[in-house]
């Protein structure tokens, strides 16, 4: 195999290797390293420290000493040398790999437990129905990977593990050794996991903001990152309710702001404006639009769609404001035109009305809609609305 070959198996493994790993860390600062004598025949405990944290796996070696036996490499030392969980080999070779290079004669059967009340019952009785892990055979030294989040037993949230011991010796004591080495996920380190992240989801979906939206999911997920991003779980819970309130609104504003979600926000205030249009619930559909032109994001049909219900609530100053904005952003828009000469007719400002219905009376509104038939649409609503008809009729002459 030629030097550039090798090179270039190297360079992919190594590379795999990085991608493989995990984002995360051993803490030894708050590993468990805990000695205690078993007598003979005899059932002890012994628990974990405090896990921290977003702890997803634990490595533990258990080791049985004489007297006078001393351990010739602790646990976190073995796993200084291991990036992550995933360089642990499974099965047995990985068991071998982590084993103390101690063995004696002394044995132990061993159980794992997550409340001190179910580890308690296992010394009075010895039973392991409660264990959410059972070495039933007697060992003298054992070492294996836990992920916690794979364990329908240990799971996540558990802050301390038992161990329970029963010593298989019929005369001497002995000295069991426990060492517990917690795997630490950087993200859930920070505290959030699935039921924080949903609680800051369901107040989100109650704000002011979120509910102006027909969906929200993306406007949430947007807070809760940045809300994530800047404090840890612990940190945020310890805000005052209106320091809460205050970041709760200035990462709204942020998230509101970002364009993918602005684009679906004002998208479903046009769609909410619109049923309600067709359901002619137009006073309803005003204070949506405004929204959507105060925030500086309306088209000209945005304009068109408000000044056709003002004018069919009959406020036909604000009507020719609002069409008048539209002209200024599109003054090719045709909806906005037919709107304008609407409300001029319904002023009684007649050739105004007139001079525009004539000059645009042989194009398209849209694509498949002529302005001859949307005028006549619309005269059909303002007729059953109650608006002044008295000049429709020279209105639809014009067109003759």
């Amino acid at each position: 195999m030629n030097l550039k070959r090798i090179f270039l198996i190297l360079l992919i493994a190594s590379t795999y290797n990085s991608f493989a790993q995990k984002d995360g860390y051993w803490d030894k600062e708050r590993a468990t390293t805990k000695e205690i004598i078993a007598y003979a025949r005899d059932r002890i405990t012994l628990k974990t420290e405090d896990l921290p944290v977003g702890t997803t796996e634990i490595v533990y070696r258990i080791t049985l000493l004489d007297e006078n036996q001393q351990m010739a490499n602790s646990l976190v030392s073995v796993l200084k040398a291991i990036p992550d969980p995933t360089g642990i080999s499974q099965g047995s070779a990985g068991a071998v790999f982590l084993m103390s290079k101690i063995s004696g004669d002394d044995s132990c059967t061993y159980a794992l437990f997550t409340s001190n009340e179910d580890v308690k019952k296992y010394i009075d009785d010895g039973k392991t129905d409660k264990a959410c892990y059972a070495q039933e055979e007697a060992i003298s030294k054992d070492a294996k990977r836990l992920s916690l989040d794979k364990s329908s037993c240990l799971g996540q949230n558990i802050s301390t593990i038992y161990f329970g011991f029963h010593s298989k010796n019929w005369v001497l004591s002995q000295k069991i050794v426990l060492e517990v080495v917690p795997w630490v996920d950087t993200k859930l380190n920070r505290g959030w996991n699935q039921d924080n992240k949903n609680e800051i989801i369901s107040l989100c979906k109650t704000s002011t903001m979120a509910q102006k939206m027909a969906n929200s999911d993306d406007f949430c997920v947007c807070i809760l990152e940045k809300i994530m991003k800047q404090y840890r779980y612990t940190e945020f819970q310890k805000l005052l309710p209106i320091e809460k309130n205050k970041v709760y609104k200035d990462f709204g504003n942020l998230c509101y702001n970002d364009a993918d979600i602005s684009k679906n926000v004002y998208n479903d205030l046009r769609t909410q404006a619109s049923t309600l249009i067709n359901l002619q619930k137009y006073n309803e559909a005003i204070p949506k639009l405004n929204t959507i032109i105060n925030d500086g994001k309306a088209t000209a049909i945005d304009y068109s769609s408000i000044g056709y219900c003002y004018i069919l609530t009959k406020q036909y100053a604000k009507a020719i404001k609002s069409l008048k904005e539209g002209e200024k952003l599109d003054d090719t828009e045709l909806l906005v035109k037919l709107n304008l000469a609407h409300v001029y007719l319904m002023s009684d400002d007649y050739s105004e009305a007139k001079a525009i219905y004539k000059k645009y009376q042989t194009q398209n509104v849209t694509d498949s809609l002529s302005w001859t038939d949307k005028t006549k649409q619309d005269f059909a609503v303002f007729q059953k609305a109650g608006l002044p008809s008295k000049d429709f009729e020279r209105v639809l002459n014009l067109f003759n």
